[in-house]
C-alpha cells in the first residue's frame, strides 16, 4: 500500500477504531473480564506481540481480539523486514498487523526502529557519511508510513553492553557513528512523528545493576538537556536463572522520577502453575504501584509460538487454553473472570473442575503419574489438562486420555471420560519411562471444563 492510499484510508479506519473503541468501553464498563479491559480499569494498556502470519488462525486472532488492548509487531517493522534494500520500503506484513489492530480498536507500538540486530547486509556495508543518513532516511520513512498511528515507537533498542562494564554495544551505529547515534535517532524520530511517544528499549535492566545504571544516566542526561525520550522499555525476559529482581518496583521508579513512562515491552516468564503465577503477579504490581508505568506487553499470545516455547512462558498453552498465571494477571488488574472463563471448583452455576497429581508407582528409572479430574459444582460435558514434564523426563505411554505435545508440555484431553457429574472424578494416567537424572514431579496446569 503506497503512502498516499494509506493516509487516505485512514478516515476509514478512524471510524472502525471509534466504533471499536465505543464497544470496548461499554465492555469494560459491564465487567473487567480481560486483561485488556481490567488494564483499562487501571488507567494502563495490555499489549502482546504479534505476527502476521498467525493472524489467518481462528484462535490465535479469536484470543489477540478478546483479551488485549495494544499490539506490537513481532518482527514485521525491523529493518530487514521494512528495508531490505537501501530506499526500498515494504510494510506489507506490519501494514497487515495495524490494520487489523485498528479494525479492532487496540492500539500499536512499534518495535524498533534502530538495533543492532536483524539488520541486512547492505547496512553495515556503509561508511559513517552514509550510515547516518541511512539511519535518519529509514526513521523518517517508516515513522512517516504510520505516523499518527503508533502510540509508541521503541526508537533505540539493546544499544547496551551485558556484565559489569555499562559500556555500549558494538554495533554499525556505535562504532561508526559514536555515541551520539542514539540522541541523533531521538531528535530525528521527533521530527518525523511529534505525537509518537519515544522510547528506549533494553533487556536485563529490570533491577539496578551496571546495565541499568548506563541507561539511567543516559536518560537523566537526555532530560537534562532537552533531547526528545518520553519512555523507557523494560523487556522483562524472567527464568528461574534470571527471576524477577527484588528491586523491580524500585527501579522502576527511579526511572519514573526521571520524568519519562515507563512500560514493560517484552514481558515472558518460564515456568508453569503457582509459581509462574506468582511471578506474573509480581510483575503486574510493580506496573501497578508506579503511576507512570503505562502499560504491559506480553511477548506473544500463546506458548506454542514463543521464542521460548519449551520454558512455556506465557498466558495461554498451546492449546489457547488460560494457565494459572493469567488467573493470576487478571486477579492483579482488579478484574475476574467473565462468564465464559474458569471458574473456582465447586461454584453453584459454573462449569470448572480441578486437577491434582500423585505418584502411583516408582522404580529407579522411571515412575508412574495419575492426574484425578474432579468436576465443580455442576456437570461437565468436556475437560482439559495440561502437564508440565520436566525438561530431562519422556512419556512413554498414557491412558484414559489423548495427549497433544507442545515441547515438554503434554495437554489431555479425555478419550471417553469427559462427562462428569457434578463433585464426580475421573483420572488418566502415565508412564515416564526414563527419568534421565531427573526425579522432580511433574507440573499439573488449570483443569478447562465445559
Amino acid at each position: 500500500m503506497s503512502m498516499t492510499v494509506r493516509r487516505l484510508s485512514r478516515a476509514a479506519a478512524a471510524g472502525l477504531v471509534a466504533a471499536a473503541a465505543l464497544t470496548a468501553a461499554a465492555h469494560s464498563a459491564e465487567a473487567a473480564d480481560t486483561l485488556g479491559s481490567a488494564a483499562a480499569g487501571q488507567g494502563r494498556y495490555f499489549g502482546t506481540a504479534v505476527a502476521a502470519s498467525h493472524l489467518g488462525e481462528a484462535d490465535y486472532a479469536a484470543t489477540l481480539d478478546r483479551e488485549f488492548s495494544s499490539v506490537t509487531p513481532e518482527n514485521e517493522m525491523k529493518w530487514d523486514a521494512t528495508e531490505p534494500s537501501r530506499g526500498t520500503f515494504t510494510f506489507g506484513s506490519a501494514d497487515r498487523i495495524v490494520d487489523h489492530a485498528q479494525g479492532q480498536g487496540m492500539d500499536v507500538r512499534g518495535h524498533t526502529l534502530v538495533w543492532h540486530s536483524q539488520l541486512p547486509s547492505w547496512v553495515g556495508s556503509l561508511g559513517a557519511a552514509d550510515l547516518r543518513t541511512a539511519m535518519n532516511d529509514h526513521i523518517n520513512g517508516l515513522m512517516g508510513h504510520y505516523k499518527g498511528e503508533i502510540h509508541s515507537w521503541d526508537v533505540v533498542n539493546e544499544a547496551f553492553q551485558d556484565g559489569g562494564s555499562g559500556a555500549r554495544r558494538s554495533s554499525p551505529f556505535q562504532d561508526k557513528l559514536g555515541d551520539g547515534f542514539i540522541e541523533e535517532a531521538f531528535r530525528t524520530a521527533r521530527a518525523a512523528d511529534p505525537a509518537a511517544k519515544l522510547c528506549y528499549n533494553d533487556y536485563n535492566t529490570d533491577g539496578v545493576n551496571a546495565k541499568s545504571n548506563a541507561v539511567y544516566a543516559m536518560v537523566k542526561d537526555f532530560k537534562s538537556r532537552g533531547v526528545p525520550i518520553d519512555c523507557v522499555g523494560f523487556q522483562s525476559h524472567f527464568n528461574s536463572n534470571s527471576p524477577v529482581p527484588a528491586d523491580y518496583r524500585q527501579n522502576l521508579q527511579r526511572f519514573a522520577d526521571l520524568g519519562v513512562d515507563v512500560q514493560i515491552t517484552e514481558l515472558d516468564i518460564e515456568g508453569s502453575g503457582s509459581v509462574q503465577a506468582a511471578d506474573y503477579t509480581k510483575v503486574v504490581e510493580a506496573c501497578l504501584a508506579v503511576s507512570r508505568c503505562t502499560g504491559l506487553t506480553v511477548w506473544g499470545v500463546t506458548d506454542k509460538y514463543s521464542w521460548r516455547s519449551s520454558g512455556t512462558p506465557l498466558l495461554f498453552d498451546g492449546n489457547y487454553q488460560e494457565k494459572p498465571a493469567y488467573d493470576a494477571v487478571l486477579s492483579a488488574l482488579g478484574g475476574s473472570a467473565g462468564p465464559g472463563g474458569p471458574g473456582e471448583p465447586g461454584e453453584p452455576g459454573t462449569a470448572a473442575c480441578t486437577a491434582t497429581y500423585t505418584r502411583t508407582a516408582d522404580w529407579n528409572s522411571g515412575y508412574n503419574g495419575q492426574v484425578t479430574i474432579t468436576a465443580g459444582g455442576e456437570p461437565i460435558s468436556s475437560w482439559t489438562a495440561t502437564v508440565t514434564l520436566p525438561a530431562q523426563q519422556s512419556v512413554s505411554s498414557l491412558w484414559n486420555g489423548t495427549p497433544t505435545w507442545n515441547g515438554n508440555v503434554m495437554t489431555v484431553r479425555p478419550s471417553w471420560n469427559g462427562t462428569l457429574a457434578a463433585g464426580a472424578s475421573t483420572s488418566f494416567g502415565f508412564t515416564v519411562a526414563a527419568k534421565n537424572g531427573s526425579d522432580a514431579a511433574p507440573a499439573v496446569g488449570t483443569c478447562t471444563a465445559s
